[in-house]
């Protein structure tokens, strides 16, 4: 990639997966001069190993779940055996945002923690695990752009990790998202920043591993206030999706000005309005699923709408689009109000079919 964007003169390279930024990507790209944005691989290790992320909190009392990291199987079931349900098992490294359990049950906190440390389902990612409690409350997404010292919260959002309605089913990568979250509120917003996310930027930069980027905080919002569930080093989706399209000034300005630490000198914008967006998945998703299937519609939206492709690709026919993964498409509106976008949504949704496609019925439904 270092080579391609050399050849081809790219003046800004924006990192999208997370396992590229824990592979140090960043790290190469900078020692050659090619400006990218996200953080280093020792940064972004918020994100690529619970265990880091967990000791980081708790020695800089960032407000999180009460948790203990293991390395030894054994020891780790003795724990689980001598805790009340519902327990959080995850293992410590990338997994594909699958390497989170809610065991409701003792057996299936074990039955949990044997598949990631014994069978290894994740690989090297379960060598270590975290085991916490359960926090209870309303899930919220908050991010931050910062340059490593300037921190500047973005709008918030709320996502729909289980399949089906009524949050049912398995969890996924996300069946929608929308922004902003209708129980937030400016003071809610500003306490966020001043206990977890800017105290995290500070964190990682007295631990030598200074960030610069989007720090994304998954959170619950509990009655002892704003805890970490977990961070992310980059715009997740389908919360980006969401969110962006409520920033009016332009991202390219802030990247450079978070590349070349002038953070500081921006003033970042929004637009007010609120967003919606519902993700579009292959049938039996986030099982087994088939794609290929020619998609219908997508010429046939009204012409304010955003239809951001996942998983799908170019067919043999002229115009013609394959599904071509488990999360297909998210379609996203904006309005004066999370009910005008929604309905924006759903009135457009329906116009798009492949075989076998679901989606969600009850996103942004509030």
């Amino acid at each position: 990639m270092a080579k391609t964007a050399q050849e081809k003169g790219i003046d800004l390279t924006v990192v999208g997966p997370e396992a590229s930024l824990a592979g140090g990507i960043v790290d190469h790209f900078q020692s050659i001069g090619i400006p990218i944005f996200g953080p280093s691989k020792a940064a972004a290790e918020i994100e690529s190993s619970k265990v880091f992320a967990k000791k980081l909190m708790q020695k800089h009392d960032i407000p999180c779940a009460r948790g203990i990291s293991f390395s030894e199987y054994s020891k780790a079931k003795r724990y689980i055996e001598q805790q009340t349900t519902p327990i959080v098992v995850k293992a410590d490294g990338l997994a594909a945002g699958k390497g989170v359990t809610v065991a409701r049950s003792i057996q299936e906190a074990i039955d949990t923690l044997y598949q990631i440390m014994e069978a290894k389902i994740f690989g090297t990612a379960g060598d270590r695990v975290v085991i916490e409690e359960c926090l209870t409350g309303r899930e919220m997404s908050s991010f931050a752009f910062t340059d490593g010292s300037t921190v500047i919260p973005l709008v918030p959002a709320c996502d729909y990790k289980p399949v089906f309605d009524g949050n049912r089913g398995p969890n996924t990568g996300g069946m929608g998202s929308y922004s902003p979250p209708y129980f937030t509120s400016p003071q809610l917003d500003k306490e966020i920043a001043e206990i977890i996310l800017k105290p995290a930027v500070k964190a990682l930069a007295t631990e030598k591993r200074p960030y610069k980027g989007v720090l994304y905080g998954g959170l619950m919002i509990t009655e002892d206030g704003p805890k970490v569930i977990e961070f992310n080093a980059r715009f997740g989706d389908p919360e980006t999706q969401v969110v962006l399209p409520l920033l009016k000034t332009d991202l390219v300005d802030i990247m450079l000005a978070i590349i070349s630490g002038n953070l500081n000198r921006i003033d970042i914008e929004w637009s007010g309005n609120a967003c919606v967006g519902v993700v579009m998945t292959s049938g039996g998703y986030p099982g087994s699923y088939r794609t290929g299937f020619p998609i219908s519609g997508l010429d046939n939206l009204d012409k304010d709408i955003m239809v951001f492709h996942a998983g799908t690709r170019a067919g043999t026919t002229r115009g013609q689009v394959l599904s071509y993964g488990g999360r297909v498409l998210t379609v996203a509106a904006t309005g004066k109000s999370i009910a005008e976008a929604r309905e924006k949504v759903y009135q457009n949704i329906s116009r798009i079919n492949f075989e076998g496609c679901h989606y969600r019925k009850d996103i942004a439904l509030v």
